[in-house]
């Protein structure tokens, strides 16, 4: 992080009573009142639990690197029953009420925040940095004030595509402290599509090996230029599980996504053997742009499937979280199955009527391997086509009609309609930089109707969540991210965090 993040919290420095404390996402409820804290290097943060010590770090990590001063972290002798004490207190109430909720509670003796659970903790400390100056020589004064707050939906995700342009594990952790800091809790990793394969597989090796890599890119806008450009990169299997704790330790959870049946070209790079056409000549080199769409399928094979036995159960061992996202169908070219004998020929031999019924077949196969390791699906809506179990997960990503059907299916949804939640879109029309055609502007974002109005109170239960999408066929540096993704992460954390009723 660096100072001009640090500002970007939106944090405001001690302010008269009377006026409006600016925390995004804006919480339940804030009580201002006289007076307030300053804290010193003197300053102690005491804990209710070792549960907490992470969170503790993190704080006492921010105060020293943005405001220069380090705070001592005192953990109390639980076989003796400590009390906590101390200026800055965290406890962990555990009182079973809504997951991530907390009080704020500041005062000119101290500061006290209290969670439901050791996450409300973590995202009270949140809602405390932004009430402290955004840089180093200003005192760290903060006002008196009272906030009592609480999570809109248990699923508020970000998603980050790694595919198109590959972003060194630095930046992975930069982007998951862009989510903390706003409070959301789940970091959906777009892994592999048709053009690279970006996590290493110790079942597969050549995957990375090969699939990592291609020759060209396509400069401007679609169609573009093509330019001879070797292009790669992926994460090792220690970088993924350096990333999962440094997100676990800011309450993330990350949902890796490996694309099946379609989206699939780095796949058939390596395994040509496993397209519908396996007599076309091998494209180790990657040689296809990053455009490229509609694509070559997986084929019905035994060899496929026990691939799929593998690299799932593999990824399920990596990933401790409780989701894994397959694509599932999203944009899969049916039309390879409908022109394959062998498909065909699968096809009947298992009574499937028709190639949808085929590509749910494809997503029942996978899911028994994922919830045999304890996991559950999550796919984009196209899932529904075929006919899924209602235990798995629908990503409503195109028109918010698919998810309220999801939800009258009786699948728990998560709503990530590319109209409102699509980053890579512009955010203005005369926007001049390179994007996907189409605009979202901010305000748009933040009046998403997430739980749409056509839905029953019981199938309103269903909508788990939101999350916003970055894909970046267009944006292949982390300035450009920043650029497509800022302001609307705010917009997107207030929608996904804030009731109703607190939002103005």
């Amino acid at each position: 992080m660096t100072a001009t993040m640090a500002a970007g919290l939106t944090a405001v420095q001690a302010q008269e009573p009377e006026k409006k404390n600016s925390i995004i996402p804006e919480p339940v409820s804030v009580t201002s009142h006289e007076g307030e804290f300053l804290l010193t290097r003197a300053s102690v943060v005491a804990l209710s639990g070792e549960d907490l010590l992470s969170t503790a770090s993190y704080f006492s990590g921010y105060m020293e690197e943005y405001l220069g001063y380090p705070l001592e972290i005192r953990v109390p002798n639980t076989k003796k029953k400590e009390s906590v004490t101390g200026e800055i207190c965290l406890v962990n109430s555990d009182n079973g009420e809504t997951p991530g909720g907390y009080q704020l509670h500041v005062t000119s003796e101290g500061i006290t925040v209290r969670g439901n659970d050791a996450s409300g903790v973590f995202y009270g400390i949140q809602t405390l940095i932004q009430l402290l100056p955004t840089r180093a020589g200003v005192l760290p004064i903060v006002p008196a004030v009272v906030v009592e707050d609480y999570p809109r939906f248990p699923y508020r995700g970000m998603h980050l595509d790694v595919v198109r342009h590959y972003f060194p594990v630095n930046y992975i952790k930069r982007y998951i402290d862009y989510l903390a800091w706003h409070k959301l809790n789940y970091f959906h990793w777009h892994l592999t599509d048709d053009q690279g394969w970006r996590v290493e597989m110790k079942c597969r090796p050549e995957l990375t090996a090969q699939g990592a890599n291609r020759e060209g890119e396509i400069e401007g806008l679609y169609p573009g230029v093509y330019t001879p450009l070797p292009y790669g990169g992926y994460y090792t299997q220690e970088e993924v599980k350096e990333i999962v704790r440094y997100a676990a330790d800011r309450y993330i959870t990350v949902v890796p996504e490996i694309d099946i049946p379609g989206h699939c070209m780095a796949l058939l790079g390596v395994y040509p053997e496993f397209s519908t056409t396996p007599d076309e000549p091998k494209k180790a080199a990657l040689t296809w742009g990053i455009y490229n769409k509609f694509n070559n399928v997986l084929a019905p094979k035994p060899e496929v499937f026990a691939f799929l036995t593998e690299v799932f159960s593999e990824l399920c061992d990596l990933f401790p979280g409780p989701y894994i996202h397959v694509g599932g169908g999203d944009e899969c070219a049916k039309k390879w199955w409908k022109e394959s004998e062998q498909a065909q020929v699968f096809m009947q031999e298992n009574g499937l009527k028709d190639e949808k019924a085929l590509q749910s077949y494809f997503i029942h196969y996978v899911q028994k391997v994922l919830n045999d390791k304890g996991k559950i699906l999550i796919g984009w809506d196209e899932i529904m086509e075929g006919g899924v179990s209602t235990d798995c997960v629908v990503m409503n990503w195109r028109r918010p009609g698919y998810g309220i059907q999801a939800a009258q299916a009786g699948h728990p949804v998560i709503m990530a309609s590319s109209g409102y939640s699509y980053f890579n879109l512009k955010e203005a029309r005369r926007q001049q930089e390179v994007a996907h055609r189409g605009y979202i502007p901010v305000e748009k974002v933040y009046t998403y109707p997430i739980v749409p109005e056509e839905l029953t109170a019981e199938e309103a239960r269903r909508v788990i969540g939101t999350q916003a999408c970055m894909w970046t066929e267009y944006f292949p540096t982390p300035a450009k991210v920043e650029f497509g993704v800022f302001p609307r992460l705010a917009a997107l954390s207030e929608n996904a965090w804030s009731v109703p009723e607190a939002k103005s």
